[in-house]
Order: C-alpha cells, then structure tokens, then sequence
C-alpha cells in the first residue's frame, strides 16, 4: 500500500505460528526452551541475527544438528514445509527459532528454525493488498448491533454498509498513534466505538448494501478539515483552522505522513458527486470523470463490476494522486487531514494529509469531510490483511 504500512503480514505470523506450535512441540520438552520471531538482520557463518518484532535482537546460533525448513505464508502447520540449508538463508527473511536459551543475553542455541522466504513473504503480501482493496470496504462506524455482530458505517455521505461479523472474523484495532498494521493488535467487537473508522474485508452483497465480514480493522483517529495558519517548515509543523473542531490545531508531520495533492479537476468532481441529492442515480456523473493527469484515475463506481450508481472509490482515487511535501503547502491552503487522537490542547501527528480539497469543503459540510477521510486513511492500512 503506502511506506506507512510496514509489515502488512507481521500479525499473520505470529497467527500462523502460534497455532503450529502447539502440534509441534511436546509440552514437557518446553520448559526451558527460548524462542524468537522476527527478521533475519545479519548472518555471520552459523551465528543469525534476528530483529524480532518486538524491537529486540537476538543472537541465534545454528549447529549441524539444527533443522532448518521452510514454509510458506499462511501454512498452518509444518506436513508442507521443506528441508533447507542455512546458506539457503538470507537478510530479510522472517524465522521463527526454538530451542535452548545461550550463554549470552538475548541468544538461542537453536535446535530448530521455521524460515518464511522473503520473496514469498513480498508475494503474500501483494495477494493479501489485493484482496483488501479488491473486496474491502471503509468507513466511519454509525452504528453496532452486539446481539447480531452488525456494524453500520457510512461510506459516503449518503451511503451506507453493514458489516456482517460472526464468531470467525478476525478482529484487529489500530494503534491509538498508527495505522501502521504491524502496529495493530486482537481485538474484538466490543472495542468498536460509533464514531470509529473502519475497514472490512470480505464477500459484498449484490446490492453492496451488506458485507460479510471474515476481517476488521478498526481505530479511533482524529479528523481535520480547515485552512491552513501558519507553517513551520524547520520544525515539521503547521497551524489549520479547524472547521470540524471550531478551533486551532496544531498538527505534525513526520516522514510517515502520506501526503497528497487532488488536482483541480479531480477536486471539482469529487464536489460534483458530493452535491448530489441523498439516493441520486447518477452513473454518468461518476463514471465519467476525466482522467487525472497526475495518476490516470477516473472517478469510477465502486462495489459490484458493472453496477451503476455507486460511490466513486475514493480510497483508489487517492492512492492514485501525486505525492506532496510540507514545502508544496501555504498559508490559506485548505486542507483535509487524519490525525492521532492526543489529548486536548496537545499537537496531534497528521496520518494522512491532503491538498487542494477547496472545491471539496466548498460542497460539502464537515461531517461528510470525516467521511471521505476515513475511507482514506484506512486505505493504507489494512487493508492488510489482514488488514
């Protein structure tokens, strides 16, 4: 997705891992036994360096009497898996290491290693994107019905879908300062909140009036929507008049924040579909849409291939605009931006950014700004995949 989404698969295996140790180990054998699961930092002749995905390094040595196999992504358990060699290895791949705690701190004396393979892990990946965006669907979260598992969010300022969950989805929540899916945690229906965003993965009714979920992703995150102050460029900073907030905020931007520009003519069309009365079945207004000279994207409908009247998807028109940087901006600009969630009166870390939104916040109220907002900012994450 973007450079905010780190390791879209870190969660999947722990998941995937934890579920094969169980079939794999004899419970009395693990009394003393040490394990690490990250990423292959440095080898160095049968010493592995191991950045585990809780920050840590791990020293783990191999001997000759340490198996070595190699499984793909999603594996449930070891009957696939192949036999490999430690210079089959390489910086990047991700291991899981078992085996006897070392002499020295933070090491393993590994009797045996599970290797995911980098390219694999990168093809993974990719499915796993295409899936979120393919059959995904974000927005901010309305209503919840416990009994039934029901989310309703809305996707648009006039559209809405409910998200079907059942005992087998997964649940994820961001973060209260990331999207970064790696950063995301288990969850459970119960720690959604109305006013939340969210993004759902799976099967869209024909209507895609429903979506039955088998992944969610959630987050509470802060939306602005205003004119820019002031801009402090040495310290990575700008100062927005806050049309949701009613006041002003001072807002960080870091390497992290995806940044873009909508052109002109995207801007006036995405107005265009914003001023429509509430129920409009206007297919041509949305479907018909210039291309944008910055990324090539048409305002298409989103939903079911070939159904007419549907929302333009804004989460891939976005992706699609040309990149900005904190210079590009000036005082006055009007601005759309996701933010962390800090405390009143505290600076907020901008997620998502965006520019060149006039004709947008022209057309429409804010509380239909903070629904354009969440199904981008979610875009990037998630969408994951898991998500």
């Amino acid at each position: 997705m973007t450079r905010r989404v780190l390791s879209i698969l870190a969660l999947v295996f722990i998941f995937v891992w934890s579920a094969i140790l169980p079939a794999q180990e004899n419970p009395a054998a693990t009394v003393n036994a040490a394990r690490a699961i990250g990423t292959v930092a440095a080898i160095n002749g049968s010493t592995i360096s191991v950045k585990t995905d809780a920050g840590a390094e791990t020293t783990v040595t191999v001997s000759d009497s340490t198996r070595i196999v190699k499984a793909a992504p999603g594996q449930r358990d070891l009957k696939g898996a192949t036999t490999i060699q430690l210079q089959d290895l390489q910086v990047g791949d991700r291991v899981l290491a078992r085996g006897k705690a070392g002499e020295g701190a933070n090491s393993i004396a590994a009797t045996s290693l599970i290797v995911m393979k980098q390219s694999d892990v990168a093809n993974r990946q990719q499915q796993d994107i295409q899936e979120w965006q393919r059959r995904g669907a974000g927005g901010i979260v309305r209503a919840i019905d416990p009994a039934t598992g029901a989310v309703t969010i809305s996707t648009t300022p006039t559209q809405t879908i409910s998200v079907h969950t059942t005992g087998d989805t997964l649940f994820l929540r961001y973060a209260p300062d990331s999207v970064k899916f790696s950063d995301a945690k288990k969850s459970s229906l119960g720690e959604i909140k109305v006013g939340d965003q969210l993004r759902a993965r799976g099967n869209r009714s024909s209507d895609g009036q429903t979506l039955n979920a088998d992944a969610v992703i959630s987050g509470t995150f802060k939306n602005i929507a205003g004119t820019v102050n002031s801009i402090d460029s040495s310290g990575g900073t700008i100062s927005v008049a806050d049309l949701i907030g009613k006041k002003t905020a001072v807002v960080k931007v870091t390497p992290e924040t995806q940044m873009r520009k909508i052109p002109p003519e995207v801007a006036q069309r995405i107005a265009m579909f914003l001023k429509r009365p509430a129920g409009a079945n206007n297919p041509e207004s949305a479907q018909s849409a210039p291309a944008e000279r910055g990324g090539g994207q048409q305002l298409r409908t989103a939903g079911e291939p070939g159904r007419p009247g549907g929302a333009p998807d804004f989460q891939q028109i976005i992706r699609r605009m040309p990149a900005a940087s904190l210079t590009d901006l000036q005082k006055g600009d009007a601005v759309m931006i996701v933010t962390t969630d800090a405390a009143s009166g505290q600076p907020v870390t901008a997620l998502t950014l965006l520019s060149g939104v006039e004709p947008i916040l022209t057309a429409a109220p804010t509380e239909t700004t903070a629904n354009l907002l969440s199904g981008w900012s979610m875009g990037s994450g998630a969408e994951a995949g898991n998500q």
